[in-house]
């Protein structure tokens, strides 16, 4: 699977959810980030899945690495390196499960917005 039909994936699940659009445009840039380090760090996609339920919209991307990912500094000089953080900063409930042939990130973002905090 390659970023493009991840994201029309994500487009048609979250399309039969009536998502709103800032909600789709966080899973698309949480979809594309995840989909593409696998490509690029991790021998491939080896799963996609993405679904809506308990109020969330999960996306689990497996690949063929059993390496951590690490966070990389911020460097001016260096470019690239913010793909995690960006995923962190959408879907914080995000965590990384290995097994014997890699390992599969599975990334939660909630479908409503919080409520603001009392005054």
């Amino acid at each position: 699977m390659n970023c493009a039909q991840a994201r029309e994936t994500a487009r048609r699940v979250l399309a039969e959810h009536h998502a709103p659009e800032d909600l789709v445009a966080d899973v698309l840039t949480v979809v594309s980030e995840l989909v593409s380090n696998a490509i690029r760090h991790a021998g491939g996609v080896t799963g996609f899945h993405i679904t809506v339920r308990g109020g969330h919209v999960v996306i689990e991307v497996s690949d063929r690495s059993t390496l951590p990912l690490h966070l990389r500094p911020p460097s001016p000089h260096t470019p690239g390196g913010f793909g995690w953080r960006v995923v962190k900063t959408l879907a914080p409930a995000t965590f990384i499960r290995f097994h014997r042939t890699g390992k599969t990130i599975t990334a939660a973002l909630p479908t409503h917005a919080s409520p603001p905090p009392a005054p």
